[in-house]
């Protein structure tokens, strides 16, 4: 019974709900960078670097079977070992892409978190202090 309780201790603390929240968001989040990547950068870097498609590029390791094709899932299929480096260049471009795409967004945080930050207020003047002050200025007074 003791480990259960210490576990339901464990699994409540704050920065383990929210270690979880992070994880959901980050593969809801990852997701999105997925579609980015495969949907609209890569054609446009396969465009420029000349049509490519970087999924479909290997290097077969052994010889294929006959009859069949000469694609990457139909040598899979057949159990041909292939050097897919293609798919190994796409998942670089996500990851730098992402790495990017969080340096801008804690970037815009930090400046925003600077930009609503007050200048430190001067700390309040100690008790005596303004008691001393007092017995100076009234000492000070002419009197009638």
């Amino acid at each position: 019974m003791g480990m259960m309780s210490e576990f339901r201790t464990f699994a409540m603390r704050g920065n383990v709900i929210d270690l979880a929240v992070g994880v959901i968001i980050g593969a809801a989040f990852g997701k999105i960078v997925d579609s980015v990547v495969n949907d609209l950068i890569m054609p446009l870097v396969g465009r420029v670097v000349g049509k490519l498609d970087f999924s479909s590029m290997f290097v077969v390791l052994a010889e294929p079977p006959p009859g069949v094709p000469n694609t990457l899932d139909a040598l899979k299929k057949a159990g041909v070992p292939v050097f897919a480096y293609g798919n190994f260049l796409t998942i670089v471009v996500n990851f730098v892409i992402l790495a990017f795409i969080i340096f801008m967004m804690v970037r815009a945080f930090n400046k925003m978190r600077e930009q609503n930050e007050e200048a430190p207020k001067p700390a309040e003047t100690p008790e005596d202090i303004k008691l001393l002050r007092e017995i100076r200025d009234s000492l000070q007074t002419p009197r009638a």
